[in-house]
């Protein structure tokens, strides 16, 4: 499912313009995306947490050459799904 099936599918469900519902979707993924620049964890219980993780420094190899190189520290997004969600899936 795109972005463009997902808006369909809410406002079929939700019975709401779909205007509002990609200016929702739109303004989630910003604040969401604010939130982990600030290192703050985001959750929506028994969907899905959000959360900024620290990756430390590491070697890893080219795929191609089998040299290894060095992967620098870095920041990154981790999402982890809630109970209800993972139930969903099964």
């Amino acid at each position: 499912m795109n972005r463009t099936e997902l808006v369909a599918a809410v406002t079929e469900r939700a019975g709401i313009p779909r205007e509002h519902v990609d200016a929702t979707l739109q303004a989630l993924a910003e604040v969401v995306a604010e939130s982990l620049a600030a290192r703050e964890k985001v959750a929506l219980p028994g969907f899905v947490t959000f959360e900024a993780v620290h990756r430390s420094a590491r070697t890893g190899r080219n795929p191609r050459t089998g040299e290894p190189l060095e992967i620098p520290a870095a920041w990154t997004a981790k999402a982890t799904p809630g109970a209800a969600l993972k139930n969903a899936v099964r």
